[in-house]
């Protein structure tokens, strides 16, 4: 039944959207998502936007910051604008750019361990190897909730604290963003000019999974 009443409301809603059937009440939840090509055009400029900010590394969660608010802005239909975008990525980066040390530290020590692992001369290098993938992961998933939570009000320090209670609250949402980060990794390991809409379309997984409608238990 439940899977009927999805179908029907899917069905209501493509009807409204297409003026053949009858308009709807209820505001759409992200009005500013309804055309798809602006949408993707979007994602594209936010991506081109965190590559800029983001070319010392440090500044990288900076950038993710900003850049997620700058699409939540967009999918809301609020105003969003290269000026609103530069000045979150200003506000975001002294503490965020301890962030980006913190998380380049680890990056190297998990990288260093993944070479060591793939050299042979550790006993187990093969599951070691392994485990240093599978934490790298998800400690980018983990990146990516803590730049998405961020607000200048709140600060990097409020957003590192939500993430444990984030995770125990929805974990197929924390397994997105760590497939969102990967996504990032193999489309720049397979073509590196893909790493541009691969952080717009990981700054716009920060900003949807939170909120994306979710069965009622």
């Amino acid at each position: 039944m439940a899977k009927a009443e999805r179908s029907a409301h899917r069905a209501a809603a493509r009807a409204a959207a297409s003026g053949s059937g009858p308009t709807r009440d209820e505001p759409a939840r992200n009005p500013g998502a309804v055309g798809a090509f602006g949408l993707f055009g979007e994602v594209l400029l936010t991506g081109v936007l965190v590559v800029a900010g983001g070319l010392l590394v440090l500044t990288l969660p900076a950038a993710l910051a900003a850049g997620s608010r700058h699409l939540r802005r967009y999918v809301r239909a609020e105003r969003s604008t290269l000026k609103q975008f530069w000045a979150d990525y200003l506000r975001a980066l002294p503490a965020g750019a301890v962030v980006g040390l913190a998380s380049t530290l680890i990056a190297g020590v998990l990288a260093l361990d993944i070479v060591l692992a793939g050299s042979g001369d550790l006993p187990g290098g093969a599951a070691i190897g392994a485990f240093g993938w599978v934490l790298a992961a998800l400690l980018a998933g983990a990146l990516l909730h803590v730049c998405g939570t961020w607000t200048p009000e709140t600060g990097w320090a409020t957003a590192i604290r939500s993430l444990p209670g984030a995770v125990a609250r929805d974990v197929p949402g924390a397994l997105y963003l760590v497939a969102a980060a990967c996504f990032v990794g193999i489309a720049t390991w397979m073509f590196p000019p893909l790493l541009l809409p691969a952080l717009g379309c990981a700054a716009l997984a920060a900003v949807a999974v939170p909120v994306r409608p979710r069965r009622r238990r």
